[in-house]
């Protein structure tokens, strides 16, 4: 009687040992799918942003002088802006009196 009991649990632990190695083959594969889904989700971020680089360099390639231009208005307009905004105060003109 004893053997019989021990033959059942051992048939009950291979078959526990089957479902588990066969539920763990499953996750592996459903694993190694997902990755393959990342690795092209990845590489089409990547084509996204290649095309999106060209896209902004090529215009600047082609026109340096306008570049140029836009930053040194750029400049300008902030250099404005900066004098303006330091006209506004109405402490005294002079350096030397702000730490007297």
């Amino acid at each position: 009687m004893a053997d019989n009991t021990d033959n059942k649990a051992t048939a009950g632990r291979a078959s526990a040992d089957d479902d588990l190695a066969r539920e763990t083959d499953g996750l592996k594969r459903e694993l190694a799918n997902l990755r393959a889904v990342i690795a092209e989700r990845a590489d089409d971020a990547v084509a996204a942003a290649s095309r999106a680089t060209q896209a902004v360099v090529t215009p600047i390639r082609e026109n340096p002088g306008v570049v140029s231009s836009a930053f040194v208005v750029g400049g300008i307009v902030g250099l404005l802006i900066g004098l303006a905004i330091g006209q506004s105060d109405q402490r005294s003109r002079h350096w030397y009196d702000r730490y007297r």
